[in-house]
């Protein structure tokens, strides 16, 4: 018997990056040599002293179901992180905790949007973004940015795009894939657009905030515009900057009507996120923020290291980022050397021909290109370009 799934599936596909880890993941327990350069996960252990309050948690009984939209305590922390970081202010009806900003996006699609509402993505993109959209019966609209503009849009290319049905506007900055960020004045040009449509929300996905070594100070869109306070959900999170992708803690702070809404919407799929994982994220909100700036400075000197040795490469052309954990290499003189047809090709012969794992850039809106994790060691990354120079 054959099962008929949803018709809904149609309009989406399998994440890539989560495609290409369990690729190099199933290879790697068949005995293959693999390097795998293509989970967006910190190599680090959670901080000690964030552990030890999960730990505490699970001793002193916080094992049971929470409030759907977040413990007070952990608001409280959000609500102090948003003031001391952003300079936003909010109140606890006003954030949400979900399990992961994952979540918090998708809630915020399927809060938002009617059928073919329209929803502006700048590319290249997180992978996840379109297929949310279409999950909520969105209709997404790509503005496309290349290397020459830094892989960043501009205050005209957002305009023309803006029609009478265009619902929310997703920024990403620092972006993944590219590790580009929008300075302070780029931001203004983007608000003083958005400021002429008020029927657009704006979403701002600060995951990489403190993964940051751009130079200027980082600033959030509504921190830049604060006239677009009323309308922006501003989406953030733990698992990044503290290393803690397993405890899966995302979080926001909006419009209290929205974020009421995208409480409902949670309240009927998965209800709280993890009473432990809460617990976690308070330590790491409140705590010594020292461990966030120790693992931020071994991800500048792998980024200065491995962008160094992709722009050696032939064929291969690599800016270099604000921030994140990843490189976005142009490979399109690589593939030609190659005989590749494209850049999924591409990144089928690395993995089969040079055993190293990377997520093709068509996947996050933009061919040609490749995303390379260095949340890894200075050993891993010295083996994946050795491999990459044999190869190439």
């Amino acid at each position: 018997m054959t099962i008929t799934v949803a018709s809904r599936l149609n309009r989406i596909k399998p994440s890539p990056t989560l495609a290409v880890t369990a690729r190099a993941a199933k290879l790697k327990a068949e005995g293959h040599d693999i390097v795998g350069l293509g989970a967006g996960e910190p190599d680090f252990d959670t901080p000690v002293h964030i552990a030890e309050a999960g730990i505490a948690a699970i001793r002193a009984g916080a094992t049971r179901y929470t409030n759907v939209d977040g413990t007070p305590e952990l608001k409280d922390a959000i609500i102090q992180k948003f003031a001391r970081d952003n300079a936003l202010t909010y109140t606890r009806p006003q954030i949400l905790v979900s399990s992961g900003a994952k979540q918090t996006i998708y809630n915020l699609c399927m809060a938002l949007l009617d059928p073919d509402d329209e929803v502006i993505i700048p590319a290249p993109y997180w992978v996840s973004y379109p297929d949310m959209v279409l999950l909520a019966d969105g209709k997404p609209v790509i503005v496309s940015a290349g290397a020459s503009q830094g892989y960043k849009i501009t205050a005209a290319q957002l305009e023309a795009a803006i029609t009478p049905k265009t619902r929310l506007f997703i920024l990403n900055s620092p972006s993944n894939p590219t590790g580009a960020a929008y300075t302070r004045a780029e931001l203004i040009a983007l608000g003083e657009v958005l400021a002429r449509h008020p029927r657009v929300v704006i979403g701002t996905d600060d995951m990489y905030e403190h993964i940051w070594w751009g130079p200027e100070a980082f600033t959030s869109l509504v921190t830049a515009c604060p006239d677009l306070y009323e309308r922006t959900v501003t989406i953030n999170g733990v698992s990044k900057s503290y290393a803690m992708t397993g405890w899966r803690i995302g979080y926001c702070g909006g419009p209290q009507n929205l974020i009421t809404a995208m409480a409902t919407i949670q309240g009927q799929s998965t209800s709280n996120a993890s009473s432990i994982s809460q617990k976690a994220s308070v330590a790491a909100l409140n705590g010594d923020q020292q461990c966030v700036a120790d693992m931020n400075k071994a991800y500048k000197a792998r980024h200065d290291h491995l962008v160094a040795g992709l722009n050696d490469l032939p064929g291969v052309s690599c800016l270099a980022g604000f921030g994140t954990f990843y490189a976005f290499a142009d490979v399109t003189g690589a593939m030609t050397k190659l005989g590749c047809a494209d850049d999924n090709a591409f990144a089928e012969k690395l993995i089969n021909e040079a055993l190293v794992a990377v997520v093709p850039g068509s996947g996050f809106g933009a061919p040609g290109h490749m995303r390379l994790s260095f949340a890894c060691s200075m050993e891993t990354l010295d083996k994946a370009l050795a491999r990459l120079r044999k190869l190439l």
